[in-house]
């Protein structure tokens, strides 16, 4: 996750910009599939502008799309972002500063050995949730990384879907916004789909850190001077030995020739 905002697909997005009217028509508006009241509850309470980073333009341009359309093409987009998730299924149902809800089919390719979705990709799920909705709110000259990560399991899955519900606060963003480097634990909901049980299936917290990309940037530098300079010291230290041998065998054939002679 940690090259999200460099590489958002250019072309998809200049394309969906040149695609999406500025202002919403009346077709499109009634084509609009209505948001659970927990989304709005969750988007109404929040008066915190956006982020400026390539993940809001993203979302700005596909806003006006009916809702199933935009997910389809936020998968897409973000699949390409991050390739190994890209290749899971994982779908972006819910993609906004407060909220990010994703969720994976049980299909054939993500089940585990009684047919229900692997453990492994219940936990990507939740990482991804947690990761997207971190860089929704991170500037674009900060790094996000994964530091570490918690999973507990009380029961096991349905044979269907699942969702991870990732969540902030205003305040919570507010944070992320104002510290350059940081680190925060964002918990993340398990939706166990096919389920009428009260009880979860499984709990998550992630714990994410962010970094100035120049810091990071020196660091890498640093390490490299630093590997570049053993290298070397190595090589000089080889040479010294090479030549400290060569220096013995010659005293040493010396001696024998001298010996020889006498």
């Amino acid at each position: 996750m940690s090259g999200l905002f460099n590489n958002l697909p250019r072309k998809l997005t200049k394309k969906v910009t040149e695609k999406v009217p500025s202002q919403l028509p009346e077709k499109v508006a009634g084509a609009i599939n209505t948001v659970t009241d927990k989304e709005e509850q969750t988007n109404a309470a929040s008066t915190l502008k956006p982020v400026n980073n390539q993940f809001s333009k993203l979302l700005s341009v596909t806003k006006y799309l009916p809702s199933g359309a935009r997910s389809t093409i936020l998968s897409k987009a973000f699949g390409k972002v991050v390739p190994y998730v890209g290749t899971t299924g994982v779908y972006y149902e819910t993609v906004e500063p407060n909220q990010v809800i994703v969720s994976l089919k049980n299909d054939k390719g993500v089940q585990n050995h009684i047919g229900s979705i692997h453990a492994v990709a219940v936990t990507l799920l939740a990482e991804t949730a947690t990761g997207f909705i971190l860089g929704l709110n991170l500037p674009t000259d900060r790094m996000l990384l994964i530091k570490s990560y918690s999973v507990n399991f009380y029961r096991p899955l349905k044979k269907g879907q699942v969702a991870a519900v990732a969540t902030l606060s205003d305040e919570q963003r507010l944070k992320i916004l104002n510290t350059p480097k940081g680190e925060m634990v964002i918990p993340c909901v398990i939706n166990d789909r096919e389920s009428e049980s009260t009880r979860d299936p499984i709990t998550v917290e992630m714990t994410w850190a962010w970094i100035p990309k120049s810091e990071l940037e020196a660091r890498r530098q640093g390490r490299e001077s630093s590997a570049q300079e053993s290298e070397t010291n190595n090589a000089n230290n080889a040479d010294n030995t090479n030549n400290s041998d060569n220096t013995d065998n010659a005293e040493q054939n010396s001696i024998d020739k001298e010996q020889t002679d006498t």
